[in-house]
């Protein structure tokens, strides 16, 4: 059969070494994953949660090198930064075990979760989902990916964000609740997972909102920077 547009273009985040790309299948995100920030966002006992998720369209992610460009979405006036490790799969799997988790990651970067903070807000004081709080367009940014054969595997090191030259996230990735492969062993237990997922795995404290015309620059030891600026 003909299709009666043409195909959408394939999502692809490029890898540190500039010959490759990273096709893009899916995108979830851990929420609540550090406990200070959790605490800001309301939680009181964070460390006895599990793990939740949420997902992001493919097409919503803005990726490359140098500085990318991210388009202010429409029908906030809160949008929020969070910074984050992104873990990209390379082989997927269902009811995987934290002892295989780990070797189904083929590389990590580093991320920004965006998020309409008044509409996600509005919509849990009413009990409705908040996809449209999380899920816009843009609203997931990735620089490129360093494979884990030549970074390792990261469960510890500095995550930073500045916008405008000002530190706004500072943190560590050992202050991660859940661990990468403990993600993808409970992710696992909820859906299939495959080559080509993207996990976005929480983000420190000092969450905030940002403007048009704000640079980002976002930071975890042994992974490339990732550069933005809001237009």
């Amino acid at each position: 059969m003909q299709p009666i547009f043409p195909f959408h273009p394939p999502v692809v985040v490029a890898l540190a070494d500039g010959r490759s790309c990273f096709p893009v299948r899916r995108i979830f995100c851990v929420g609540r994953n550090y406990a200070e920030h959790a605490r800001e966002m309301g939680a009181s006992n964070p460390a006895q949660e599990a793990p939740f998720f949420f997902t992001k369209p493919a097409d919503a992610l803005v990726a490359g090198s140098g500085a990318l460009q991210v388009n202010y979405p429409s029908a906030t006036r809160n949008l929020h930064h969070e910074v984050e490790m992104v873990v990209a799969l390379g082989e997927g799997g269902q009811e995987i075990t934290v002892d295989v988790a780990q070797s189904l990651i083929l590389a990590y970067g580093v991320g920004l979760d965006l998020t309409r903070r008044d509409l996600q807000a509005s919509a849990k004081s009413k009990g409705q989902p908040w996809d449209m709080g999380k899920a816009f367009d843009h609203s997931a940014v990735c620089g490129p990916l360093k494979l884990a054969r030549e970074c390792g595997h990261l469960d510890s090191g500095a995550i930073c964000l500045h916008v405008n030259g000002d530190m706004r996230q500072s943190g560590d990735l050992t202050e991660m609740m859940w661990t990468a492969p403990r993600i993808v062993a409970e992710l696992s237990r909820l859906v299939r997972l495959a080559a080509g997922d993207l996990i976005y795995t929480g983000t420190p404290a000092g969450v905030g909102p940002l403007q048009r015309g704000d640079r980002l620059e976002a930071r975890i030891a042994g992974l490339p920077p990732l550069s933005a600026v809001m237009v």
